[in-house]
């Protein structure tokens, strides 16, 4: 039995730490915390809970992910990818169905830890990756608009076509100054890069823009500029930790964006994970990273936080400016903590607009167009499952998108798979100088005797290859008295393949035809041996080469 692959970075990290390397850390920590304290507010407010659940996200969920992780530099936190998963859960089932379903995200993101599932996971389908991203950026716009244009609506459908219905009926309702601020944000979010790329765009925007709001309204009397003080309170206190009440009722409800969650969190997290190891030239573990990512998903929540992962954007800051180990990640938690205690009643100040215009960006920066595009002109199958995946994601949930995605993924794998292998007749000769099981030496052409067909499998033994090798003998032979089988190129057989060739025995003998294999090598004659097929052809009609196996047919024959 394997032992529990439970490593975390934070162990091996502090065995050789200094002084030099926490300087950098430190450095790093308090850049991320920054950078991370407008994203952490943003999400919040845009997942539909109030901007203080983001940061007490980001502080418990952030240090756990750095304290447990299998990434000596992930920052984890709340991302864009959870904001239409989370405020679906909140509007059907309220907060503490969104507790529920966290803790319950957590649990499966262990179990797949546990179950040393973190490299399969990376191998969901690119279509699919992209599809659903590009899919939840798009909707992250689309629920900005109303706050980034200042709009004035008396209803706000959920649904993604209505919304844009309901847009266009209260064009006429745009704010002109909320606009304005909107703008102002991803115009300085935009341009901060060129200027410092160091010094995070979306906290200059909050800055300035939050001035400017606060001067247009004293001394010019603009009052429109709606702010986060004007629809949520704000409070600087810790929460207790709670644990909510579970039925099996509920459990049985949330079971679906529980494992929604659960997904997204395992596949955001790796992909940030393995994009980190391409930079600072290291690997990390990935199911001691998803059970981190477990553990911080179970805390979050009990402290009234919302989902996390490990997040892109905040862990390349943090490996740019210099954070090497966990400790970084530590930090980024501390400073945010310190924030939320002494300087948390300011943020009432920041208007919505700012914050729409903060996400507007994160949508674009999400969306991935160039790789969608790209993408576009890849096999039309590939393509199929991005554009479904990509559709349902905006039109119905993430749920259905990433059920319904992997689905199609599977099948088209099938098929491709399916197509790797074939079957073909041999008529006539044998040419041995082309093949690999023939004896030492006997380079020559071997004819075919009369009476005995002689067929090639081309691939695995599996569901396409043995539906055709049966449909091909069985439709189109000339009822032979031996078919041999060359399986000198199958390298696995399944239980379907099995199935198939133990059919076609069956019906060979019925109607007097002898099957013969040839070329069958030691793992698949293992596999035929033990389900049997010993008894039903006979030790004796299962050969290693080809010339054995013309050799027993022309026994058979005489």
């Amino acid at each position: 039995m394997k032992t529990l692959d439970f490593k975390p970075k934070m162990a091996s990290a502090i065995k050789h730490y200094d002084k030099k390397t926490f300087m950098a850390d430190l450095m790093a920590g308090i850049i991320v915390g920054i950078v991370a304290l407008p994203l952490a507010i943003a999400f919040g407010i845009a997942s539909g809970v109030s901007p203080e659940k983001g940061i007490i996200t980001a502080i418990v969920a952030g240090f756990m992910i750095s304290a447990f992780g299998g990434s000596k530099v992930q920052i984890g936190g709340p991302t864009g990818a959870f904001i239409i998963t989370v405020y679906g859960i909140i509007q059907q089932y309220g907060m503490q169905g969104l507790t529920i379903a966290t803790l319950m995200a957590g649990v499966f993101l262990i179990l797949l830890g546990v179950l040393r599932l973190g490299t399969i996971i990376k191998y969901i389908p690119y279509p699919i990756v992209v599809g659903f991203t590009s899919g939840i950026a798009v909707t992250i716009f689309t629920t900005q608009i109303k706050d980034l244009l200042g709009m004035t609506m008396d209803e706000n459908p959920a649904d993604f076509i209505e919304k844009w219905i309901a847009y266009g009926r209260n064009i006429g309702n745009i704010d002109l100054w909320s606009a304005l601020m909107g703008l102002l944000s991803i115009l300085i979010i935009t341009l901060m890069p060129r200027l410092n790329k160091k010094i995070p765009g979306s906290l200059i925007a909050i800055i300035v823009v939050t001035i400017v709001a606060l001067l247009l309204k004293n001394y010019a009397g603009v009052t429109s500029i709606e702010t986060i003080g004007d629809r949520f309170s704000i409070s600087s206190q810790l929460p207790g930790a709670t644990v909510p009440e579970l039925t099996w009722d509920t459990i049985k409800g949330l079971a679906g964006p529980a494992m929604t969650i659960a997904i997204l969190g395992a596949i955001e997290s790796l992909l940030s994970a393995t994009v980190a190891d391409g930079v600072i030239g290291d690997h990390h573990n990935s199911n001691t990273e998803l059970i981190g990512q477990g553990l911080a998903n179970i805390v979050s929540p009990i402290f009234g936080g919302i989902p996390a992962t490990g997040a892109i954007a905040r862990t390349m800051t943090n490996i740019n400016n210099g954070g090497r180990t966990p400790i970084a990640g530590i930090i980024h938690a501390v400073v945010l903590l310190l924030i939320f205690l002494f300087l948390m009643p300011l943020a009432q100040y920041i208007p919505m607009a700012c914050l729409a215009g903060v996400l507007v960006v994160v949508s674009y920066g999400m969306s991935g167009w160039r790789s969608f595009l790209a993408m576009l002109k890849n096999p039309k199958s590939d393509v199929t499952v991005l554009v479904l995946t990509f559709l349902l994601t905006i039109i119905f949930d993430l749920t259905i998108a990433i059920e319904v995605g992997i689905i199609c993924a599977c099948l088209l794998f099938m098929r491709r798979m399916s197509e790797t292998s074939d079957v073909r007749a041999i008529y006539d000769e044998i040419d041995l100088n082309e093949d690999a099981d023939m004896e030492a030496g006997n380079l020559e052409h071997l004819t075919i005797p009369e009476h005995v067909e002689v067929y090639e499998i081309n691939g695995p033994y599996f569901f396409g290859a043995g539906n055709r090798a049966e449909e091909m003998m069985t439709r189109f032979g000339k009822h032979p008295k031996v078919r041999i089988i060359r399986m000198r190129k199958v390298p696995f057989i399944d239980s379907t393949g099995l199935h198939n060739l133990e059919n076609l025995c069956l019906m060979s003998q019925k109607e007097n035809i002898q099957i013969v294999l040839s070329g069958v090598n030691e793992k698949v004659e293992a596999v035929l041996m033990k389900n049997g097929f010993e008894k039903l052809l006979g030790r004796e009609n299962i050969c290693n080469h080809i010339d054995l196996a013309l050799a027993r047919a022309r026994e058979i024959v005489a």
